[in-house]
């Protein structure tokens, strides 16, 4: 396939961007769309020009690192990671438009690089449990109703990737943050702090400047991981007792 890449290119956060136009040809619809990019930067890299700068890391679809708005969607037309996109999901002398995360706690550090750290500092506010992880337990030792344990199962696959956060108009987290709080507050491990944890990670988002939830429900359809909205209504509910507590 031969296409044209409309990308955003800017050279640091305090810098005017701007859209640069590039064309690359010979592209093979088993490529990934990192592998596209890794042609383009090759052939930039012959001419001796600056080569777009894009992050990512495993290319499995697990860290989360390949944070891409193409064509105004979150990771893609597809839903999974940029990493596991794959070019036959476009068509040959297509135009593409490829921009970072625009989120205004995701500045951008480079090109299509943003900082991704207010996530980190979510979880620094509470995702984490009390109980003594010196030794592995007994897998049964504390016991968990089955529809608890698979809830939590499945919403602790988010990977952080911040396509929720791409996604929404308002630019919030909620999703991102329901995850979190529903995969340890379904768990008995995750109880002691509970309501201290909601309270504690709700202020972080706040402070990280993200937006607020209005049920628009992009998130969940931008989510590679396919954590479902209900998230949202949990972290509401126990961040609602937590206040009655006056946690």
């Amino acid at each position: 396939m031969n296409l044209t890449l409309n990308i955003w290119r800017q050279a640091h956060q305090d810098a005017a961007g701007a859209m640069h136009r590039y064309h690359v040809t010979d592209i093979s619809e088993d490529m990934s769309f990192l592998e596209m990019l890794d042609v383009l930067n090759e052939d930039l890299n012959v001419k001796g020009e600056d080569p777009v700068a894009f992050d990512h890391d495993c290319r499995e679809g697990i860290c989360g690192s390949c944070d891409l708005m193409i064509d105004g969607q979150a990771h893609g037309p597809e839903v999974t990671t940029t990493c596991q996109l794959h070019m036959r999901s476009f068509t040959d002398g297509q135009e593409i438009t490829i921009e970072p995360w625009r989120a205004n706690a995701f500045p951008v550090i480079k090109d299509l690089i943003v900082d991704r750290s207010a996530f980190d500092r979510i979880i620094q506010a509470g995702g984490y449990v009390s109980a003594n992880t010196g030794s592995a337990p007994e897998a049964n030792s504390v016991p968990a109703p089955r529809d608890k344990a698979m809830r939590a199962f499945n919403v602790a696959t988010c990977i952080g990737c911040g396509a929720c956060v791409a996604a929404c108009p308002n630019g919030s987290a909620s999703l991102f943050l329901g995850a979190k709080i529903t995969h340890l507050g379904e768990l008995p491990q995750g109880q002691p702090e509970r309501y201290t944890r909601v309270v504690d990670m709700v202020a972080q988002h706040d402070h990280e400047g993200f937006g607020g939830c209005t049920n628009i429900g992009e998130c969940s359809s931008a989510c590679p991981k396919e954590i479902p909205l209900d998230v949202i209504s949990q972290l509401n509910a126990d961040l609602r007792t937590a206040l009655r507590q006056g946690r």
